[in-house]
């Protein structure tokens, strides 16, 4: 019998800072990506002659694809080998996204962007175990620090790059800057990952056991979850929900597949995801608090520049480069919170972090539209700042006590889970946003009245200006519709900042015990 120990530092000989760059390119392009395509949008819409509504697929496709890969990585990785699949997947996207810029037809894109997130959906878990891998015990924070600043530089450089190149060049370019990237990290990662021998070990173990029993049931299920989950959080909000029969059976079946995947998964006696690894109190608390923080967390990132670029104004480009101090902040402090995780408790660290995102979410609740791109520069910072604290040492915590050879697999299902909770996290964000919108605007418009001398001096200055009537009463009603969304825009933020006060009573379920070795596994165990 073969015992292991999840802290075992790897037999070969490995440069840590080589191996964290090389798998760096695949994590950052499928970060990119999802953020990437939403500046484009208006390009590619008028090209393909698709309707707005239409084009929510080509991001929807893509969220799919991810959702349902990031469970399986590791049992793919098992049956494949970790590094293989980490390639193969990698050379997926590339060819995925080529295919994305040749595409001329809406169902063409499509396909091609469900190719690219299979593709893309095991990048980041992967990259996250390999770290975990490669860095010794007492640097995994500084590993995970790292992949923070990863996954987190995406959403921060998309937008930007995306309305640079839109507005430079052309849409499919977009996508066709994912090859040299792509084709440098599939070389680098050939040439300088390699898998811990008791890793590799361990898998062939499992797939052996897997491949003769394989979970067909447990793929079935998880597969009808994840679409069905996905398609109810992405058309709901567009259909007035349960007044859609379509969102209905969506919702009903999501309800029996999840249930039926859990039962399977926690009773077959090798399933395809591992939903066993749960039972762990530090892993199961670290997801769940990071389900929930992450879909606070998402609407937070998915409003601001939805603001800078309807109310404000700002092009494209710039609204990009608005949330570059943010980022910036978020990559100083990842680092220094990489250091301190080892001599501070985690959930002190985390509590930080919400009272920080709190703070910085009363801030940007104060935006106007005299609000320019200077002023937003505090709250972003501070906001960056609360993004470290929260991500690294919540991710470093979660799989502190996973053993070598199943990381893979627990930063999938924590990747799922954090992509699920993302998902309802922008619904409630984005239905919250358009009610608290049209309660403003509805209250707003019962003020707008002749009776009011300051409206009608506006409408005596517009009435010398030459402008019609009806001319008047659009200009009117425009700006009514634009203080209503500023007004929305405020309540949401605020709203996000109280709720997030809601994790600080989970960090108490947040143990992580230091003292105590990660536990050891039989490779052979059944």
């Amino acid at each position: 019998m073969t015992a292991m120990t999840a802290g075992a530092v790897p037999p070969r000989a490995v440069n840590k800072w080589v191996v964290a760059i090389s798998i760096a390119f695949g994590s950052l392009m499928a970060a990119i990506d999802s953020s990437i395509v939403g500046v484009a949008m208006p390009a590619i819409r008028g090209e393909l002659g698709a309707s707005l509504q239409e084009m929510t697929w080509v991001s929807t496709a893509y969220m799919i694809a991810m959702v349902l890969v990031m469970p399986l990585t590791g049992f793919l990785g098992a049956v494949f080998g970790q590094k293989r699949f980490y390639l193969v997947s990698l050379i997926v996207f590339v060819a995925g996204s080529a295919l994305c810029g040749q595409a001329r037809s809406l169902e063409a894109l499509i396909l091609f962007r469900v190719i690219q997130g299979l593709g893309g959906g095991a990048l980041q878990p992967t990259q996250q175990a390999i770290l975990r891998q490669t860095f010794p015990p007492q640097e995994q924070a500084m590993a995970m620090a790292l992949f923070t600043m990863v996954i987190m530089l995406g959403p921060a450089l998309g937008p930007v790059l995306g309305g640079w190149i839109t507005e430079t060049y052309h849409w499919p370019w977009i996508f066709y800057i994912n090859l040299p990237v792509g084709l440098l990290g599939i070389f680098l990662t050939w040439r300088n990952v390699h898998e811990p021998d008791d890793v590799v070990a361990a898998n062939q173990a499992r797939a052996a056991r897997m491949k003769a029993d394989f979970d067909w049931a447990g793929l079935g299920f998880m597969t009808v979850f994840v679409c069905a989950t996905q398609f109810f959080f992405e058309e709901g909000a567009q259909q007035d929900w349960f007044e859609s029969s379509q969102v209905v059976v969506a919702a009903f079946t999501a309800v029996i597949a999840g249930a039926a995947f859990t039962i399977r998964e926690l009773t077959a006696a090798q399933p395809i995801v591992n939903l066993r690894l749960l039972r762990d109190p530090t892993f199961a608390s670290g997801t769940a608090i990071a389900t929930v923080m992450f879909g606070l967390l998402m609407g937070s990132m998915f409003l601001l520049p939805i603001f800078t670029q309807e109310i404000l104004r700002f092009p494209a480009t710039l609204a990009g480069l608005v949330l570059i101090p943010r980022t910036l902040a978020m990559m100083v402090a990842s680092p220094i919170i990489g250091r301190v995780y080892n001599k501070v408790a985690p959930a002190w660290i985390i509590a930080v972090g919400v009272l920080l995102f709190v703070v910085g979410n009363w801030q940007l609740s104060h935006i106007t539209l005299d609000t320019s791109s200077t002023d937003l520069v505090v709250p972003l910072v501070v906001t960056g700042f609360a993004f470290a604290c929260l991500f690294v040492p919540l991710t470093t915590a979660a799989l502190s006590r996973i053993p070598r050879h199943e990381l893979a697999e627990a930063a999938g299902i924590n990747s799922f889970f954090r992509q699920i909770g993302g998902s309802i996290g922008l619904t409630v964000v984005t239905t919250v946003f358009t009610r608290y919108t049209a309660q403003a605007t509805s209250a707003l418009r019962d003020h707008v009245t002749l009776l009011r001398p300051e409206v009608a001096a506006q409408v005596a200055a517009m009435h010398a200006s030459g402008l019609s009537d009806a001319g008047i009463v659009a200009r009117l009603q425009g700006a009514v519709a634009t203080q209503g969304a500023v007004l929305g825009f405020e309540k949401a933020f605020l709203l996000q900042g109280g709720t997030f006060l809601l994790v600080l009573p989970l960090l108490l379920f947040l143990r992580v015990d230091r003292s105590q070795p990660a536990p050891k596994v039989d490779v052979h165990a059944e």
